[in-house]
């Protein structure tokens, strides 16, 4: 079915007062690399003007683009091509609409900020352990949408293990109310796991059960030099099982990233003098009696005797670890200062990552002269490998070569077992990429539901499936 453009005769059908200015902050995405279009922008107060919204557009033969923050890096909330869409912005709908406590659940619509979930989780002595750079700006409906991962994901999961049902517009209009709060319910088909990380494109969340995770009476921080990735594997393995389920994050950080931070913010404050090639930045959480700072001393003292470790720092308040993690929340704006040519979201076997950043440099200075930043959440085996220019050159002199050296570097990802998006999602920018690379049963099933679910096409089209 050919779509229709989002115009004056859609906007008669709407619910009075949704309609916004199509102001240009809806038609842009953070790395500025696509530029979108809209016919109309609707922000619906409630999940019934949401339906009318959807079924309005369903009958007009519409296409629909979800929006939450606009924190998206592979273009998901952009639609550049084809017939002017509405976007569907949930801003309007961000309330925290109850909280149990003893449950260790709450009720979120999907405006909401993650960090307001954050903050309703503290107000109960609780936490919400999602945890993203983006998390002032990041919306709960694009976080699900994304299946967002963050620097938690090795203690507490992606953003699917933390939602346990959701309120949610299917393309027909109809609203599907499943906010169970219960972590068990084995009655058929999980819808909800359905729509956690469709991107949109099987309908629109639009609030959803979340779960609130104690708080660790002992926290600390530490950054620990390592000689190479195998090492900082070897020390997290050492980690784990010294504290059993205790290690809450486990960062890579190359050096390289810490020469962007010393090049373009000095006065970032970082914890060796002499910058090493690589450093682990760990996070524990421990229950009341088992201090968190003697934990990390023993594990530094252990990964000294092992070899794995050679120097490190660990925090001594609450101030010294902020000052951590801002180091390391701090390397994507020290990329940006720089400018990278190709960015890289993927994951990996854990014990196959070291060899692979071998293999990858040594094929990358074979096609010319480049730096690498590669660093991230090593305990999930989630990388971020970006491609910079060298010392002296812009990288609009990469232009030639910057989509052969990104499809090199999935190609090599896809053949060691790992997935050319680990917690971006696919978006528009990586449609492409699925088809290529994704196994072909999958994708079609995967049509097959799009199909079910969306005969007309009009949730998000363009992302996940290439447009056409």
């Amino acid at each position: 079915m050919s779509l229709s453009a989002a115009d004056d005769r859609l906007a008669a059908r709407l619910p009075s007062g949704v309609l916004r200015e199509i102001a240009p902050t809806y038609l842009e995405e953070p790395r500025g690399r696509v530029h979108g279009r809209a016919g109309l922008v609707a922000a619906p107060r409630d999940v019934e003007e949401t339906a009318a919204i959807i079924r309005a557009c369903a009958e007009a033969g519409v296409a629909v683009v979800p929006r939450g923050g606009g924190t998206g890096l592979v273009a998901g909330q952009i639609m550049s091509d084809g017939p002017a869409p509405l976007i569907l912005s949930l801003e309007r709908m961000s309330a925290i609409r109850d909280v149990f406590p003893s449950e260790g659940v709450m009720i979120a619509e999907s405006g909401a900020t993650l960090q307001q979930a954050r903050d309703a989780a503290a107000q109960v002595g609780r936490q919400f352990p999602l945890s993203l750079a983006s998390q002032g700006t990041a919306q709960i409906g694009g976080v699900l949408s994304t299946n967002a991962g963050g620097v938690n994901v090795l203690r507490y999961g992606n953003a699917r293990a933390l939602c346990l049902g959701i309120e949610a517009v299917l393309p027909s209009g109809q609203i599907m109310r499943d906010l169970k709060r219960l972590r068990k319910d084995n009655t058929g088909y999980d819808l909800r796991d359905l729509l956690i990380g469709a991107e949109g494109t099987l309908g629109v969340i639009t609030a959803a059960s979340l779960v609130m995770a104690p708080l660790p009476a002992e926290n600390g921080v530490a950054m620990m030099q390592v000689a190479d990735p195998e090492a900082a594997l070897d020390l997290l393995a050492l980690a784990q099982g010294r504290m059993a389920g205790g290690v809450t994050a486990f960062e890579l950080i190359s050096g390289q990233g810490l020469r962007f931070l010393r090049q373009h913010f000095p006065q970032i404050r970082q914890p060796f003098d002499d910058i090493p090639d690589w450093i682990a930045l760990i996070e524990v959480g421990l229950p009341a009696g088992l201090g968190a700072d003697a934990a990390l001393e023993g594990l530094f003292a252990a990964g000294l005797e092992s070899g794995l470790v050679s120097d490190g720092v660990i925090a001594q308040s609450g101030q010294q670890a902020a000052e951590m993690w801002g180091l390391r929340e701090h390397i994507p704006l020290g990329n940006r200062a720089v400018g990278a040519i190709a960015s890289h979201d993927i994951s990996l076997p854990l014990s196959v990552i070291g060899q692979f950043i071998r293999d990858a440099q040594a094929r990358l200075a074979q096609q010319g002269d480049m730096r690498i930043n590669c660093f991230g959440h090593l305990g999930d085996g989630n990388l971020h490998f970006n491609l910079f220019p060298a010392e002296g050159r812009r990288r609009e002199e990469y232009d030639d070569i910057r989509r052969d050296l990104s499809r090199m570097i999935h190609e090599m990802v896809v053949e060691r077992g790992g997935s050319f998006s680990a917690e971006h999602g696919v978006g528009r920018l990586k449609a492409a990429d699925l088809a290529r690379w994704g196994d072909p049963v999958r994708v079609q099933a995967m049509r097959t539901i799009k199909q079910a679910l969306d005969p007309a096409g009009i949730m998000n089209p363009g992302v996940i499936f290439p447009a056409g």
